[in-house]
C-alpha cells in the first residue's frame, strides 16, 4: 500500500534550528520536533541526512531551537527551502543572530522563544535522524508571555505550518481561555 499524504498531524508550530560548526552557521526550518523529558530537559528535532544542517549538527556539539511569530514567517520559508550548501542564508537575507550564553551556536534575534541545546545523542528513525538536545538555557521575549510563563495569545501570533510552504496564524483571539485550577 502506498502512502500518499502524511499531513494528518498538521498544523504544527514549526521551529528553526541554528547550528554553528567552526565558522559555518546554518539554519533550517523543522516541522518534526518535540519535547522529550523534563529531567533532564531534552528536546528532539528530526532532520534528514540529505540536509546541510544535518552535516553540521553531526559535527557540532550544540544547536538552538528558535520559534518566530507569524509576522516573521518568511524566515521559515527562507530556512526551509534554500540550502546552506548553495547560499549563506544568514548573510544573504540579513538575518540577525544573537550569541548564545551557554553554547557555541547562536540564536535568532527575532525569536520569541529559544532553547540552547547541547547535543545529547542522535537516533536513527527511518529516513530521518532525531537529534536529542539537552536544554541548558532558554530565552523568551517577555512581552509575549504572561506572568505565569504561558504564551500570551493576545500578543503572540505563532505561525502554524500546514505542509508544502503553507503557513497561517490564529486571528483575533479574545478568549475566554479555559484555565484549570492548579493542584
Amino acid at each position: 500500500m502506498a502512502i500518499k499524504h502524511l499531513y494528518h498531524p498538521y498544523p504544527v508550530v514549526p521551529c528553526i534550528i541554528i547550528v554553528k560548526h567552526n565558522n559555518k552557521i546554518n539554519g533550517m526550518s523543522v516541522a518534526w520536533h518535540t519535547p522529550l523529558s523534563f529531567s533532564p530537559p531534552l528536546y528532539g528535532v528530526l532532520i534528514s541526512p540529505k540536509r546541510y544542517t544535518y552535516e553540521l549538527i553531526v559535527q557540532a556539539k550544540d544547536f538552538t531551537v528558535n520559534f518566530v511569530d507569524f509576522e516573521k514567517a518568511e524566515l521559515y520559508a527562507i530556512m526551509g527551502r534554500i540550502s546552506g550548501r548553495d547560499r549563506d542564508k544568514i548573510k544573504d537575507f540579513n538575518i540577525e543572530l544573537v550569541e548564545s550564553s551557554k553554547i557555541n551556536s547562536p540564536y535568532l534575534k527575532d525569536a520569541y522563544a529559544v532553547y540552547e541545546c547541547l547535543k545529547h545523542r542522535q537516533v536513527k528513525t527511518g529516513d530521518h535522524i532525531m537529534f536529542v538536545g539537552e536544554i541548558v538555557e532558554t530565552h523568551e521575549n517577555e512581552e509575549k508571555f504572561t506572568e505565569k510563563g504561558l504564551p500570551d495569545m493576545r500578543k503572540l501570533k505563532p505561525a502554524f505550518y500546514l505542509g508544502k510552504d503553507n503557513y497561517f496564524t490564529l486571528k483575533d483571539i479574545e478568549g475566554p481561555f479555559v484555565i484549570l485550577p492548579e493542584e
